[in-house]
C-alpha cells in the first residue's frame, strides 16, 4: 500500500477509543479484539451513528488511485505537496464538506517519506527537508535480537546512558 500506517488497525490509541464506544466494558473489548485478531475483521456497524452524534467521526475510503490525484490536484491547485496519508484526509475530507462550515485537514507525515508514491503520482521527486538531508550519510546501525520483551529491555539497559 502507498499509505501503511493507515493499516494499522490495533493501535492502543485505537482500543482506547473502541474501549469507549463500547460503553468502557473490558469484556466486551476483549471479545472485540479477539474477533478482529482471529478474522481480521472488527464489525462496529451497529455504532457508526453512535460515532457521529457522540464523537462527531465521518468516515470514506481512499484507494491508492484517490491518493495519487488528490496529491496531484492539491499541488496543482494550492502549490503544496502532500503526503499520501494527508491526501487520504484530503480525498475524504472534501466528501464530507458542507456550506458554511469550516473544514481542517492535518498534514501527518512528510511527503519525502514517500518518495516512490510522491514520485508517481507528479513525475518528481519529493524534496527532502534541508534539516534532514545529511541522515542519508549517516552510518547505520542495526542490532538483531530475539523480539522478545527481555531481550528489548536487556539491551536498553546495557546500552541506556541514563
Amino acid at each position: 500500500t502507498s499509505s501503511p500506517s493507515m493499516d494499522i488497525s490495533k493501535a492502543s490509541n485505537f482500543e482506547r477509543f473502541v474501549f469507549d464506544l463500547l460503553g468502557r466494558d473490558p469484556q466486551v473489548l476483549a471479545q472485540t479484539w479477539a474477533q478482529l485478531s482471529e478474522t481480521g475483521v472488527m464489525d462496529l456497524q451497529d455504532r457508526l451513528r453512535e460515532c457521529q452524534e457522540q464523537y462527531g467521526f465521518a468516515a470514506g475510503v481512499s484507494t491508492h488511485a484517490d491518493r495519487l490525484q488528490t496529491i496531484r490536484s492539491i499541488q496543482d491547485e494550492h502549490g503544496v505537496l502532500i503526503d499520501p496519508h494527508t491526501a487520504d484526509g484530503v480525498k475524504v475530507a472534501l466528501e464530507h464538506l458542507e456550506p458554511g462550515i469550516p473544514m481542517l485537514v492535518l498534514e501527518t507525515a512528510l511527503p519525502a517519506k514517500f518518495s516512490e508514491t510522491i514520485l508517481e503520482a507528479t513525475g518528481q521527486a519529493a524534496p527532502i527537508p534541508e534539516s534532514l538531508k545529511h541522515l542519508a550519510s549517516l552510518e547505520q546501525k542495526v542490532v538483531v535480537m530475539d523480539a522478545t520483551v527481555d531481550a528489548v529491555r536487556q539491551y536498553i539497559e546495557a546500552h541506556a546512558s541514563v
